[in-house]
């Protein structure tokens, strides 16, 4: 699970390891945090020939993950555990370094207190909405897709869909199917890059969305599919229960659902 946090304002690529229960940071961030080199990549690449001639281990216990860069593409980072970092950081020189460390072990706190009682994240996702300037209504309606989204996950994680590229390619196949776009073309739409889809929609575009999700969650409970191809198919039933919705709405109202509103434009108002 990839996720950018931030200190003092400054991103943070992260990732979640669900086999480890761990966080991986992204160490140019890290680097471009504490040393506000104007080439982070620079700094890190001179760091690691220092580290390797002084014989440091460190840097051979350093992992490559893919997460999202500046232009958009996936690729291949050196991330570090927040261990491996807090020794990484000793070599550093920056009047950041202690605030940073009590940053990173407060991410790491955090993300297990979440783990032991799941209504704190919830607690948290609902603290930031309202300080972004979301409406109650919308709020509700974000945090019960939120769950919807969990259980439809835990579904495919029982019918042996693999994270990652499953996942998106399932999530794609409900989106199209619904909205008449795939994630991306829809993101396209609604002028958005790397924000969340789910953010920047209406309140009845995430109702519709909701309602695909968890229809494909109980189809796919009713089926009980056995292989990739299969819970496609369920992915695309469950997309169509909301479709039909959606087309009944619009014969009613004369008025389509799949918007450009993102919260950006709706916030400002």
């Amino acid at each position: 699970m990839s996720q950018l946090q931030n200190f003092n304002d400054k991103p943070v690529r992260t990732a979640w390891s669900e086999e480890q229960n761990k966080w991986y940071f992204s160490i140019v961030d890290v680097i471009a945090v504490l040393s506000e080199s104007i080439d982070p990549n620079a700094y890190w690449r001179k760091l690691k020939q220092r580290l390797k001639a002084e014989g440091n281990e460190t840097v051979t216990n350093c992992h490559g993950l893919k997460m999202m860069a500046i232009d958009g593409k996936m690729r291949i980072t050196d991330v570090a555990d927040t261990e491996l970092l807090f020794r990484l950081i000793q070599s550093i020189p920056s009047p950041k370094a202690e605030p940073f460390k009590v940053w990173l072990a407060q991410v790491g706190s955090e993300r297990l207190d979440e783990m032991e009682d799941p209504e704190i994240s919830i607690d948290r996702a609902l603290e930031n909405y309202r300080r972004l300037g979301y409406s109650e209504n919308w709020i509700n309606q974000r945090l019960k897709s939120i769950e919807i989204r969990k259980e439809l996950t835990d579904e495919w994680k029982r019918v042996g869909v693999h994270e990652g590229m499953q996942f998106a390619t399932l999530t794609d196949i409900i989106t199209k199917t619904w909205s008449g776009f795939s994630t991306n073309e829809y993101k396209i739409l609604k002028g958005l890059k790397k924000e969340n889809l789910r953010d920047n929609m209406t309140n009845t575009e995430l109702i519709l969305n909701m309602l695909a999700e968890a229809s494909t969650k109980d189809i796919s409970s009713a089926t009980n599919p056995t292989n990739l191809k299969e819970s496609k198919n369920v992915a695309q039933q469950g997309g169509n229960v909301a479709k039909v919705a959606l087309k009944e709405l619009e014969s009613k109202t004369g008025q389509k659902v799949v918007s450009t509103s993102n919260a950006k434009r709706r916030l400002k108002k």
